[in-house]
């Protein structure tokens, strides 16, 4: 008689001599990188859905008000010359112009802020916003402050944010990654944007294309589920055996861990991007058809049901390295894009408060950099790359809501008040999630690493 394969692994997996090692090997969980860790302290954030608008939004035409960018508009500003080095070599003259914002600013909700019409939608939400005006990035190019932005770095690959969240505190649920990227384009840097880096493979970012098959090779190949557990009980005990004889090799238990979670994910993963039960209220609430799969809609309804499902940290990017933020022309076309999200992340943060999620969710919006108060000529239509300040903001997660931190000067060129360096942003979310980020590190190449590099302060001013 010519056995099965199903006969083979039943007997093999039931066989008295396999059996005990394969439990013993299939139930251990020690060195496991996404085995949940505690933090540091008590957290205010259970989870970060991160925003990111690709390209450099302008930060005079959107949350930072400057009445006297408004009334000096086409004076002249001598540029300071750390500031003409983010020009074109052939675009290095002094002197420069004041170009007044393309949108009109009014006070929003009980707070008052200042928002701009470009997003009438998030200002609808500026009482749960915290607005810093003082952001600094350390590079005018978009690959590098792209980098900064999300590893800390701008001059070395380093690993992402949302790996370094998922170091720190291990994952909520095994069936779906512990950090996902809704993304329908690659971004500037490239997958380094979500990369690992040195840390252990299992925290690289899981990238995720909007469309009809958003997760591709999902499906299970064999009929029975019975069966494909039992071949993946059988491969898996095999691999810790394998590993057992390479101790501390990082790479083969990202593998390992891997093969685990694919498995898990055949199950939740199609579920949690089945929107067909969601209500026509909330689809409406983020302006999405029903049926729909795509636009930063789908995003932000996908990423709040990734976050109810225990995804630890979600990555919204809007755009790619292309048709992005990078007004240099036009600044009319932040109309264009801010369209495509105003309305879906109004809606994601009311629908996160309505469902009491808002609380420990920490939702992060920002830009690589923002754009020039000023340009070459006179009635410049554009504006240039501006790293010296540019504005994010936070909601939810334990931070002050319907508040403004730091400033720029009164036109917007330079930070004037509590500057917010990139590793100070980066400090505050992780303290946000329970985590010091002076210990949160990795030992790699002979030297401790850690988000924040050497530098990075926890700004306590927008802290609930």
């Amino acid at each position: 008689m010519n056995p099965t394969r199903r006969t083979v692994i039943r007997s093999l997996v039931g066989g008295s001599l396999l059996l005990p090692g394969i439990v013993s090997e299939l139930l251990a969980q020690d060195n496991d990188p996404l085995a949940p860790k505690p933090p540091h302290f008590e957290p205010k954030a259970k989870r970060v859905i991160f925003l990111n608008m690709s390209g450099g939004v302008s930060h005079v035409d959107s949350f930072d008000y400057k009445p006297q960018l408004i009334a000096d508009h086409n004076s002249t500003y001598r540029v300071p010359q750390r500031m003409l080095d983010a020009f074109a070599p052939d675009n290095r003259s002094a002197e420069k112009y004041f170009k007044r914002p393309q949108w009109a600013f009014r006070q929003r909700g009980q707070s008052g802020l200042w928002i701009s019409d470009l997003f009438a939608n998030i200002a609808e939400c500026a009482d749960d916003l915290c607005l810093i005006r003082s952001m600094r990035n350390d590079h005018p190019d978009h690959f590098q402050a792209t980098l900064g932005i999300h590893t800390g770095s701008v001059t070395f690959p380093r690993p992402s944010v949302g790996a370094w969240v998922s170091h720190g505190l291990g994952t909520m649920n095994r069936n779906l990654p512990s950090f996902i990227v809704l993304a329908p384009a690659m971004p500037y840097a490239g997958a380094q944007v979500w990369s690992s880096d040195f840390l252990p493979g299992c925290h690289q970012g899981t990238h995720v294309a909007p469309g009809p098959d958003p997760m591709p090779n999902i499906q299970r190949r064999q009929r029975s589920a019975d069966l494909q557990e039992m071949e993946l009980g059988l491969a898996q005990a095999f691999n810790r055996r394998h590993l057992a004889q390479r101790p501390g090799d990082p790479n083969l238990v990202a593998r390992i861990r891997s093969f685990e979670t694919a498995f898990g994910m055949q199950t939740e993963a199609p579920e949690a991007f089945d929107l067909s039960r969601e209500t026509d209220a909330t689809l409406r609430l983020y302006g999405l058809p029903r049926g729909s799969n795509r636009g930063f809609a789908w995003q932000c309804l996908v990423a709040r049901r990734l976050a109810e499902r225990g995804v630890r940290f979600v990555e919204l990017i809007d755009t790619g390295a292309s048709n992005n933020w990078d007004s240099h022309g036009d600044m009319a076309d932040h109309g264009r894009l801010a369209q495509n999200v105003d309305r879906p992340i109004a809606g994601l943060l009311k629908d996160l408060k309505q469902r009491g999620m808002l609380e420990d969710t920490l939702v992060v919006w920002t830009t690589e950099f923002g754009r020039t108060p000023f340009n070459t000529t006179r009635d410049a239509r554009g504006r240039e790359h501006h790293a010296e300040v540019f504005a994010s903001w936070m909601a939810g997660g334990g931070v002050k809501g319907g508040i403004s931190y730091g400033s720029s000067d009164p036109h917007g060129c330079s930070v004037a008040e509590d500057e917010v360096h990139i590793n100070d942003f980066h400090a505050t979310m992780l303290h946000l999630l329970g985590l010091n980020h002076e210990r949160l590190t990795y030992r790699h190449a002979g030297r401790d690493y850690r988000l924040t590099d050497v530098g990075g302060r926890v700004v306590d001013g927008i802290l609930a």
